[in-house]
This record gives structure tokens, sequence and C-alpha cells, in this order.
């Protein structure tokens, strides 16, 4: 019984990093649509507006950060875009990771070292992702001449 349980742990902490690494992209995205549901919610418009209003703010950051990838031509503007998004990646990363650190070891010194490698991990996944994801649409700027 203690192989399964031992099993089971492995395979549940796996699907939270799974998860971590899955939601961290959407980080962005979450706030803004948190953040206007949180506004029109205060605004007197209700349960249920407010849900559609953090739902279309979600939609719009993610479609006008899909939009400026895919239309901005500069590298350095295309990558403050990126970064705009990885950002908010990073700092869930650095906080998740802290949680989890912080339960099994003592040191202070090496839960922040940990802490900064997860942010890595996760900003690098959130910018793989991200820069994958407006990769993934019509390729832009060649023609075909028929």
């Amino acid at each position: 019984m203690i192989f399964v349980g031992i099993l089971l742990s492995i395979a549940a902490i796996g699907f939270l990093c799974w998860l971590l690494f899955t939601l961290a992209v959407f980080a962005l995205r979450f706030f803004a649509g948190v953040t206007a549901g949180t506004w029109a919610y205060g605004t007197g418009a209700g349960w249920l507006g407010a849900l559609v209003v953090g739902f279309v703010a979600t939609g719009l950051t993610f479609g006008i950060g899909q939009l400026l990838l895919a239309t901005v031509r500069p590298t350095w503007a295309r990558l403050l875009v990126a970064a705009a998004f990885v950002a908010p990646a990073v700092v869930a990363g650095f906080h998740a990771t802290h949680g989890i650190v912080k339960h099994t070891m003592p040191s202070e010194t090496w839960q922040v070292v940990f802490s900064v490698i997860g942010a890595v991990a996760v900003g690098i996944v959130a910018f793989t992702r991200i820069t994958g994801m407006a990769a993934s649409g019509p390729a832009t700027g060649h023609t075909s001449h028929a």
C-alpha cells in the first residue's frame, strides 16, 4: 500500500506541475478578465454582467496579443508583446514554486533559489507557448504566384 501511495503522490505532483505550466501561460489573460469582471461587478453589473465582461476582456486580451504578434514586424516590438504575456507567468511561477518549496525545505536561501529556478522554467515554457501560438497561424509574407 505504501508503494501505491508513493506512486499516486508522484503522479499528483506531476499533474500539478503540468497544470502550473499550462495555467501560467494564461496569467495575463486571467488577470485582465478578473480585473475587468471585478470592475464591472463594482459598478453594478451584477454577477452575470461581471462574468460576461470578464470573458470578453479575457478574449480581447488574447486576441489583441495574437494580432500584435502576427502583424508587428520589428523583432524588438514582438519581444515586448511576448514579454507582456510572459512577465505575469514568471511572477506566477515564482510564487507557485515558492509555495511548494517553503513546505519542503527550511532554508530561506534555498527556497528563493528554487523559486527563481521555477520562475525561469515557467517563463521559458510560457515564452515558447506564446510564440508558438502566434507562429501556428497562417504564414505571412509568402505569396503564391499562379
